[in-house]
Formats: structure tokens, sequence, C-alpha cells
């Protein structure tokens, strides 16, 4: 059990809209939005281990290995299937975190999806995402893999086909809290539904973002910043900005102009996760 199986990628979303339609009696907010994935990510690797162990051997700065979605993620699936095995966990971080990116739960969902196959659990991928939702909201969509309109808490999901553009994404320099967000009392909780159509035809709103640029005065420099060459948009609930372009070039041009302590990064949009390519590849080697 001395080998690695490396470069499991755990991709990026962006939020191409975010519409908060009410509040559950439960705290969560009811959604309607729409997740691409880019080809920028996470990338994690494991290695079997004949204990029970669950080894994240990574120092990750902020993160405690107890409240690690890897971590978490890993004990949950070795118990749901009864698994005595164990595994070490590597994490090359990428996605910045606080960023809107859906970093952690990207995490989560491609150890579910490795250590399902490594670990030869035989679960299905309804099956996983299923485990996915008590690490969160967002974990599903990872496991599944595929561009989505969702409503609900984002748990209810429907395909969809979107073109597949280069964007540059920009981190400011600033973190910002999801729960803090979803807790502002100056936060629209009462948009009404969309259809699908409304979306395809340029509705491409964030209820978050007059709230973030409030708390965040670094998220509205950049959105006007990046407004100047291309339509500024927020992701999630920030503080990551996002612009399309029509070309990789003009993209990585704009990017060679960022503001001092800015990040960034160029990535091309997918309607399918790079996860599931993995997947296939590492499925083939092991029948091949």
């Amino acid at each position: 059990m001395n080998n690695w199986s490396c470069g499991w990628p755990a991709p990026a979303k962006l939020n191409l809209l975010l519409l908060i339609i009410g509040q559950r009696a439960d705290g969560y907010h009811e959604l309607q939005t729409v997740f691409q994935f880019v080809d920028y990510s996470d990338l994690l690797d494991f290695r079997l281990r004949a204990d029970s162990q669950i080894c994240r051997i990574t120092d990750l700065p902020g993160v405690e290995v107890e409240n690690d979605l890897v971590v978490r993620a890993a004990r949950l699936l070795q118990e749901h299937a009864k698994i005595k095995l164990g595994v070490d966990i590597r994490v090359d971080k990428r996605l910045p975190m606080g960023g809107g990116l859906g970093g952690g739960s990207s995490d989560a969902a491609t150890v579910l999806v490795a250590l399902n196959f490594l670990w030869n659990c035989g679960l299905s991928t309804q099956d996983l995402a299923l485990l996915g939702v008590k690490l969160g909201a967002d974990v599903p969509i990872f496991v599944r893999g595929k561009a989505a309109w969702a409503e609900g808490v984002g748990d209810q999901f429907q395909s969809i086909s979107l073109i597949e553009p280069y964007f540059l994404v920009i981190s400011p320099p600033c973190h910002v809290s999801t729960a803090e967000i979803f807790c502002d009392p100056q936060l629209t909780r009462d948009t009404s539904r969309i259809k699908i159509r409304a979306f395809i035809e340029g509705d491409i709103r964030n209820d978050c973002l007059s709230v973030v640029c409030k708390r965040h005065p670094e998220v509205a420099y950049a959105m006007q910043w990046l407004d100047d060459f291309a339509q500024a948009r927020l992701t999630g609930t920030g503080g990551c900005v996002f612009a399309a372009f029509e070309s990789e070039h003009t993209a990585r041009e704009v990017l060679q102009q960022l503001p001092e302590r800015h990040t960034g990064f160029v990535a091309k949009g997918l309607n399918s996760s790079p996860l599931l390519a993995k997947l296939a590849e590492v499925r083939q080697v092991n029948t091949g």
C-alpha cells in the first residue's frame, strides 16, 4: 500500500446566477443558482493504509485537521461503507479560501469519489451525493460533476448545457464568510423565482452582491476594476469576482494588469468536471 494515487482534481465552481428566494424554518436559504466548473483545481493525492487511520499529511494554515472537510469526508465514507482500510491524503491547495469557489466542498467531493473507487466501496453517484449533503450543501454538485441549474438549498439539480468561455477570476485581498453574508439583515431574501429561460436570456444577478460589497470594500473595488474590461460578476457569497472573455489570450492580458495585492487566474468554463475525467482514466488503467 505504498503507492500513491495522484492528481485527483477538486475544481472550482462559479455561480453564474444566485437568487435568494426565501429562508426556511431551519435557517437554510432557498436558492436558485447556476453552477459551472472551471479547469482550475486543488489537487489531492491518496495512499491507502492497512490500518484504519485517516491522515491528512499536508499542513494547511488555519485549517485544523479535525475540522477539515477532507478528513471528515473520508471518515464519513469509511463509516458508511464499513471500510477497514485507512488513507494518507496530500492536498495541493490552489483555490483561495473564502472566495466563493467552493474549494472546501470540492475537496470533500473529490475525497468521496476517489476513495469510493480506491477503497472499492461500490457506492453509486447518488449514494455519494446523499452522503455529501451531510458535509455541505454544495458537495453534491461536485460529486455529480455536471453543470447544473440548482434550486432548494442547492440540492435540486437539473443539468444544463452552457457555453464554455474563458474566465478571469480575481481574488481580492479579503476573506468573505458565507455565514456572515447569509446572516446579514440587509440581505435580500424574497426574490421572485425565475425560469431557466430568463437566465439564458441574460438574467445573471447575484443577490449577495450588495451586501458583500458593503462589508468588503476590496470586493467592490475589484468589481469596479474588472468592469472596465468585461462584465464583472460575483461568485457565490464572494469574495472572488469573475468575467467571461472570448479568448484565453484576452483574459490573460487583463490578468497581467491586476491591481496590487490582488491575485487571480484564467480558466476555461467546463460543463463536465475534470474529476469525472480523472475517475474514468483511473478506471481504465485499472481494468486495462
